[in-house]
């Protein structure tokens, strides 16, 4: 299926300053990114960003980008801009990939970007947690679903709970238990895309601090591709930074 890639790329972060530029083996994050988006297939990746030097380096690379409004509450925010400047279809497929994410697999980008059809308009990517320190760490965002593939709930706490399981062991997993750990990689019908600035900010995503609740208890729904591994870990801090850095040999 065709679908576009938009990259939203705040220069601001608190706690890595100017990340989208930060060099990993003679390139820009930001670009390293959009490298890797180019491998899924997609018929066009766009970086959207508030800052003109992240649009300088995109342009010197080759990486189109669009500039945008700076005072957009959130990245789905930006990218809508940037997809209704595009004058896509409403039945266009955009692909949200974070502009942190220099070792995404392009495999994932177009398995997620799939999971769009007329009644499913946001879809997004999970994979089955391994460790019990994961399943209680409330910085590891789970996911459940329903029988379709689609997500009934997301929440830092520990979902399912296994009653049973956990009053037997506390340090391990109990057998077939698997519950999934949410993947930062969203897609969106156009038409949706457009739609959920104008969304109402939900109570729950307030107490969870998780976007994507707002669109499950506005009634839409998510569907949820199943990814065989983990991902590679994006870059959030100088530790992340140098660990990608040296896959890089920088």
């Amino acid at each position: 299926m065709s679908f576009t890639v938009i990259i939203p790329a705040r220069l601001a972060s608190t706690r890595l300053p100017n990340k989208p530029l930060a060099d990993i083996g003679g390139k820009p994050m930001i670009v390293r990114t959009a490298e890797r988006a180019a491998l899924s297939g997609a018929a066009q990746v766009i970086v959207a960003t508030d800052h003109a030097e992240i649009m300088a380096v995109c342009q010197q690379h080759g990486i189109a980008a669009r500039l945008t409004r700076a005072d957009h509450p959130s990245g789905t925010d930006r990218i809508a801009e940037v997809a209704a400047a595009l004058g896509l279809a409403a039945d266009a497929v955009v692909v949200n990939v974070q502009g942190d994410e220099p070792m995404i697999d392009p495999a994932l980008i177009a398995a997620t970007a799939a999971q769009i059809t007329e009644q499913v308009p946001m879809a997004t990517a999970a994979h089955q947690i391994e460790s019990a320190a994961d399943a209680f760490n409330p910085n590891v965002v789970k996911v459940v679903l329903n029988q379709a593939g689609r997500a009934l709930y997301f929440s830092r706490a520990t979902i399912p709970w296994h009653r049973d399981g956990f009053a037997l062991t506390q340090h391990s997993l109990p057998a077939a238990y698997a519950p999934l750990r949410h993947i930062g990689l969203y897609a969106y019908s156009n038409g949706f895309l457009q739609t959920y600035p104008t969304l109402s900010v939900s109570p729950l995503e307030q107490i969870e601090a998780l976007e994507q609740l707002r669109v499950l208890w506005h009634g839409y729904s998510i569907a949820v591709h199943i990814a065989p591994s983990a991902p590679a870990a994006g870059v959030d801090t100088q530790d992340d930074l140098e660990r990608v850095r040296r896959l890089f040999g920088s």
